[in-house]
């Protein structure tokens, strides 16, 4: 049996409060099977068909955050509750992922504590980037040593943002195109900023088999010593310290290329139910087999990988597979500059300011600088960049 990482749960009770934090998309959650009642019936017998024993919940996209603090901890609660009820009604069915009230700093780390200590959840669910703003700069960052110390999970999803850019929003390419465009520049800013070396024990995972960066690797090796020289380690390292989800539309040659780039030890089945539902749902799970991955690979992204990493087995040992990288390792391609490895998220923080719909924000203008110093750079340089 297997067990899917991702996977949503939404009662319109639940959306209604998301509704009045100012969430304004609850339609795309509304009416798609992912409810109580006999939704929640078929869903267990569309499981039971797929052969899928446990679902880990997430509430995300339509997390409970927002600029009201007793709205979003109200919700946080509520949602955080249904789940561990559901737990507990369906033994052995289902797990979650923690929702918390962000961007409220104490009253997250309240909730956290809440939902890992007495509701027994398997990690925490967070959005890649939080009301707009890049995840790495924003409060949520300042839970990651919390997490660290607990060895919990970190599970992101797209927030549902278009990557905050019109050239994908204004021409429907918003869940398409643009939430794998969301998983791919979150790991950019996880990497850069050092997230995976400098929190070894929280066990980041990540949507969509990592979005476009599988195919991205090389490319990142080849081209960020320059590009962004503070970074403290390899893109391929940091990349192999970090979990991704089978969501991949049942497409082969997208679940090999992560394999073969990220570690099929690193891979863990995801579905996105319900957007995945009925035949697509079982073609979800049953492509992992089909796919051509090497034997045994597909018996562990089923199954033993996600038990790893969500601290189902006994031991806690790694996967079999490649090795997992370890704090401190060296690098394996270009070496960036030295004496970097403690570099820290505060000191990248800084003020973003809104503009336009989505809540999006715009750098302050001390990014937008070196983003034209890094311009500078590549124009300069020889080697071709495409």
């Amino acid at each position: 049996m297997s067990i899917d990482v991702h996977a949503h749960f939404w009662t319109d009770s639940y959306l209604d409060k998301i509704a009045a934090l100012g969430h304004g998309d609850t339609a795309a959650q509304r009416g798609l099977g992912a409810g109580d009642g006999a939704e929640l019936d078929a869903r267990l017998e569309l499981m039971d068909r797929a052969g899928v024993e446990l679902q880990v919940l997430s509430a995300s996209p339509p997390l409970p955050h927002g600029a009201d603090e007793a709205a979003a901890v109200d919700a946080a609660h509520y949602v955080n509750d249904q789940y561990a009820e559901l737990g507990a009604s369906h033994s052995g069915r289902f797990a979650a992922f923690a929702s918390l009230p962000l961007p409220h700093l104490d009253a997250s780390l309240a909730e956290l504590g809440r939902a890992l200590d007495d509701l027994g959840m398997v990690g925490v669910a967070m959005t890649t980037t939080i009301m707009g703003q890049p995840l790495v700069d924003s409060p949520a960052a300042q839970l990651f040593a919390e997490l660290d110390r607990r060895g919990t999970v970190l599970y992101l999803h797209p927030a549902g943002n278009a990557a905050c850019t019109p050239l994908i929003a204004g021409y429907h390419g918003t869940w398409s195109i643009g939430a794998p465009v969301e998983d791919t520049i979150s790991m950019l800013h996880l990497i850069t900023h050092g997230i995976p070396s400098r929190h070894p024990r929280m066990k980041m995972l990540n949507s969509h088999l990592g979005g476009a960066l599988p195919m991205l690797l090389q490319r990142m090796d080849d081209q960020l010593g320059w590009e962004a020289p503070e970074t403290p380690e390899t893109p391929s390292l940091a990349a192999r310290r970090m979990w991704y989800d089978t969501v991949g539309h049942g497409h082969p040659p997208a679940l090999r290329c992560a394999a073969d780039s990220l570690g099929a030890d690193r891979l863990v089945l995801g579905t996105d139910f319900p957007y995945q539902t009925g035949a697509a749902y079982e073609r979800a799970v049953s492509y992992v087999t089909s796919s051509g991955l090497a034997p045994g690979d597909a018996d562990r992204v089923l199954c033993a990988n996600a038990r790893t990493l969500l601290g189902l087995t006994a031991s806690g040992d790694a996967a079999p597979g490649r090795p997992v990288p370890r704090a401190g390792d060296p690098w394996e391609g270009p070496r960036l500059r030295s004496g970097s490895t403690e570099r820290s998220s505060a000191g990248c923080r800084a003020r973003w300011r809104r503009a336009g719909p989505g809540g999006c924000l715009k750098p302050p203008a001390d990014l937008a600088a070196r983003a034209r110093q890094a311009a500078a750079r590549s124009s300069r340089r020889s080697r071709p960049l495409s």
